[in-house]
């Protein structure tokens, strides 16, 4: 596919939204005449957040080229059952601001592996971190770099290695100056363009399938002609069935994934970590489910289009078809001039605010977990500070090395979702423990961080024909089983670390509430429909 046509409009409309980006993130992340930046400031946005930037932040952190690109070319592959990765997020995000965030609130903490030192003890917190800056680094960073620049360089024709270096300078401008202040206050922006283009590339291309007859013509159309492309639950004769198997995505590993991702990920929880209080971060986990649930519109139904347009996705240089070239595909063929330039804007919104918050979230956690236990532990704000920007910059760098690499891969969002899945369901088992159990003790957790990896693989290596959703289910129940067994060994009563539970703690007001019935409805609506 040659580079898309831009008009002059386009590169205008373009321009403008990355100078509205980067002015707004070095605006906002100013310091006052004679005042310093604190680690708080940088790294929690002085706790200032509200509810809509911190739901519209988890939206733009979580929505990249992965979901864009990746979930396209599986919305081509195999339809709408992908979006249940969206929609049962939904539902996380409820169970997220119900019984996680209000814990890791009253702790005051600034990263996820301090709870576990706060909750176990720093051989698990150190484990975790270092766990979790090699994921971030070398497969979050590095591939939405990747399939970013591949976006660039199939709509616009501008070569990979080009695309990667500027993406990277792009995000790395504002966000490594400025800390999470600059990354949540863009993001607010970031997302009414991602939702906004997004929302427009997908009806005008659904307009073209219905031959200018309207939107719902379209999708009426769209469901007439490929119906298999609607099954929410696979049957075990789809040649995809491996990658989302049937009911166990609803009853299985999928919860671990997305528990794992909403609850515990550094880069999403930031974002709450930073709200001004418990009942602003719950409101904004609420507001960031609702706009789950009208992602798959603009990331998995675009992809359903180009297969039912039978979409000319075959690289002429290897003679494969590469799904990930259904979303670059509709954009070159119905997105009209002038608009092209939104809809790219769109695009490389969801990239950039993904970045910021990923290099936010790698400086945090090696200037907290590792820079200021083990190599300056008096470290003042300053000094912080001033480690979290070269952090940042040192993993954007190590980034852009790496993401060159990947161009081996057909559906990239898979791969991210499988090899994070070597380490998600010890996140989930080790959390779960110390959030809800008393008698958790460290020697446990250290157990189930060590054998995660090695239990996953061994399944992998063993049983190939495993669904990785499946896998991931098991090797839960496994690792939990481990560490109940260890800690009732261990310990006879109540670790001393264990978090003090009460009622009142889980307590949510009435927008919380009816804001959650609200998701739980919708989901059931659409699963029933879509059955």
């Amino acid at each position: 596919m040659d580079g898309m046509h831009f008009s002059a409009l386009d590169y205008i409309v373009f321009i403008s939204y990355g100078v509205i980006i980067v002015t707004l993130g070095l605006w906002v992340s100013r310091t006052k005449k004679g005042t310093q930046k604190t680690a708080k400031d940088y790294f929690l946005a002085s706790k200032s957040l509200p509810w809509w930037a911190i739901g519209a932040s988890l939206i733009a952190a979580n929505i990249s080229a992965e979901q864009m690109i990746g979930m396209s070319g599986s919305g081509f592959a195999i339809g709408l059952a992908i979006a249940s990765y969206e929609w049962m997020a939904a539902i996380t995000l409820i169970i997220v601001g119900k019984f996680f965030l209000p814990i890791f609130l009253e702790k005051k903490i600034y990263t996820m592996p301090q709870f576990l030192a706060v909750r176990f003890d720093n051989r698990v917190r150190t484990s975790m971190a270092v766990f979790w800056l090699m994921v971030y680094i070398f497969i979050n960073l590095a591939s939405i770099l990747y399939l970013g620049a591949l976006s660039l360089e199939t709509i616009m024709g501008i070569p990979l290695i080009y695309g990667i270096i500027g993406l990277a300078l792009f995000a790395a401008i504002y966000s490594i100056y400025g800390g999470l202040t600059a990354v949540a206050w863009t993001d607010v922006v970031q997302v009414i363009f991602l939702i906004g283009g997004g929302l427009l590339t997908t009806f005008l291309a659904l307009d073209a399938v219905s031959g200018g007859e309207g939107v719902f013509e379209g999708m009426n159309l769209l469901i007439e002609r490929a119906p298999e492309k609607f099954d929410m639950i696979l049957s075990k004769d789809n040649q995809y069935y491996k990658d989302l198997p049937g009911i166990g995505v609803l009853v299985g590993g999928m919860w671990i994934a997305n528990i794992s991702y909403w609850g515990f990920n550094q880069y999403i929880i930031q974002k709450g970590l930073a709200a001004k209080n418990i009942r602003e971060a719950q409101r904004g986990v609420i507001f960031a489910g609702y706009l789950k649930i009208l992602i798959p519109l603009i990331v998995v139904v675009p992809g359903i289009v180009a297969f039912v347009l039978k979409a000319d996705l075959v690289d002429p240089q290897t003679g494969n078809v590469v799904n990930d070239n259904a979303y670059p595909w509709l954009l070159h063929s119905f997105v009209p001039a002038g608009i092209k330039g939104l809809a790219f804007a769109a695009l490389a919104a969801a990239i950039v605010s993904s970045l910021s918050s990923m290099i936010n979230s790698i400086s945090t956690i090696f200037t907290m977990d590792i820079y200021k236990q083990f190599i300056r532990k008096k470290a003042q704000d300053k000094q912080l500070v001033t480690m979290g920007r070269v952090v940042s910059f040192a993993a954007l760098l190590i980034a852009c090395f790496v993401a060159p690499q990947l161009q081996t891969l057909d559906q990239a969002f898979q791969y991210i979702q499988e090899y994070t899945g070597f380490v998600t369901p010890g996140v989930v088992t080790i959390f779960c423990l110390g959030l809800f159990w008393k008698r958790g003790t460290a020697n446990a957790a250290l157990w189930v961080a060590i054998l995660t990896i090695p239990l996953s693989a061994a399944f992998k290596f063993f049983l190939p024909g495993l669904a990785f959703i499946d896998r991931m289910g098991l090797v839960f129940i496994i690792l939990t089983l481990i560490a109940i067994m260890i800690s009732l060994l261990e310990s006879k009563t109540g670790d001393s670390r264990g978090i003090q539970l009460n009622k009142s703690m889980f307590h949510t007001g009435p927008y919380f509430n009816v804001g959650a019935i609200g998701i739980f409805t919708i989901v059931m609506v659409l699963y029933i429909l879509f059955w």
